[in-house]
C-alpha cells in the first residue's frame, strides 16, 4: 500500500453492502486502504485507534448506534474526519439533520454506484454532498432545532464527555480514558449541562437519545 493511499472506514452491519462500497472505492483514482466495522462499538474502537482516516462511511442504524447520535459519537472521537452517512432512509428531514449535526455527506443506499462514487469524490475534495433534487426544507420540530443548535455550541472535548456520559461512564472513568484530571471532567460536565440547559446527567442523556428517534416517513415532509 502506497503512502498516498486513502484510508477509509466502512461502518455498516450488512456484509453485502460493505462489499458493494468496496467495489465503489476500487473505482476511485486513488488507491484505498479500507477497514470495516459491523457495529458501532467496532467503528468507534477503530476511530479511537487511528487518527488518519480520510473518510468514514457510516450507516446510522447498525447495532450499537442510535440514529443521528452515531454521527455525534464518531465526531466526538475524531472531529476532523469527514463522515458520509450511507442510509436506506431518504426522508429529507433525516438528511438535513445529519448535515446539521456535522456529516459531510448523505448517500441513499438506493443510489447507483456512479452516484455513490461521485459523492465520495466530492466529499474528499472538501465539499458537502446531499442527494440531488431533494428539498431538505427546514426543521419543523422546534425542540429538535434547539437541541441541534445547543449541541453545536459544545467543544469537541465537551461532546466527547457527553457521549461517554451516555455510555454510562462515571467522571473518574472518563478522566482515565481521556487522561485528564477528574476536576477537569467535572468542569466539562458542568459546561455540558449548562449549554444543553439541563440539570442532570440523566437529562442530558435523555436529550441526546432524541437523536436516535426513528426517521419520519417520506410522506412526512415539513
Amino acid at each position: 500500500m502506497s503512502d498516498t493511499a486513502l484510508k477509509i472506514l466502512i461502518a455498516d452491519d450488512h456484509p453485502l453492502f460493505r462489499g458493494a462500497l468496496r467495489q465503489v472505492l476500487a473505482g476511485l483514482p486513488s488507491e484505498c486502504e479500507i477497514q470495516e466495522a459491523g457495529d458501532f462499538a467496532g467503528a468507534k474502537r477503530l476511530v479511537e485507534n487511528c487518527e488518519d482516516y480520510d473518510l468514514i462511511l457510516l450507516d446510522l442504524n447498525m447495532p450499537g448506534s442510535s440514529g443521528h447520535s452515531a454521527i455525534i459519537g464518531l465526531s466526538a472521537v475524531q472531529a476532523n474526519i469527514p463522515i458520509i452517512v450511507v442510509s436506506a432512509t431518504e426522508a429529507p428531514q433525516t438528511i438535513r439533520r445529519a448535515i446539521e449535526l456535522g456529516a459531510a455527506g448523505y448517500i441513499a443506499k438506493s443510489a447507483s454506484m456512479e452516484t455513490i462514487r461521485e459523492a465520495i469524490e466530492q466529499v474528499l475534495e472538501g465539499e458537502v454532498w446531499v442527494p440531488p433534487n431533494i428539498d431538505l426544507g427546514v426543521e419543523t420540530d422546534p425542540q429538535m432545532a434547539d437541541l441541534i443548535d445547543r449541541l453545536g455550541t459544545l467543544t469537541p472535548q465537551q461532546t466527547r464527555v457527553l457521549t461517554m456520559i451516555a455510555e454510562g461512564l462515571l467522571n473518574k472513568q472518563i478522566a482515565y480514558e481521556l487522561n485528564v484530571s477528574e476536576a477537569t471532567i467535572k468542569a466539562h460536565v458542568s459546561a455540558v449541562l449548562t449549554k444543553l440547559n439541563v440539570d442532570s446527567r440523566t437529562q442530558a442523556v435523555i436529550l441526546l437519545s432524541q437523536l436516535g428517534a426513528k426517521a419520519p416517513a417520506l410522506s412526512a415532509r415539513g
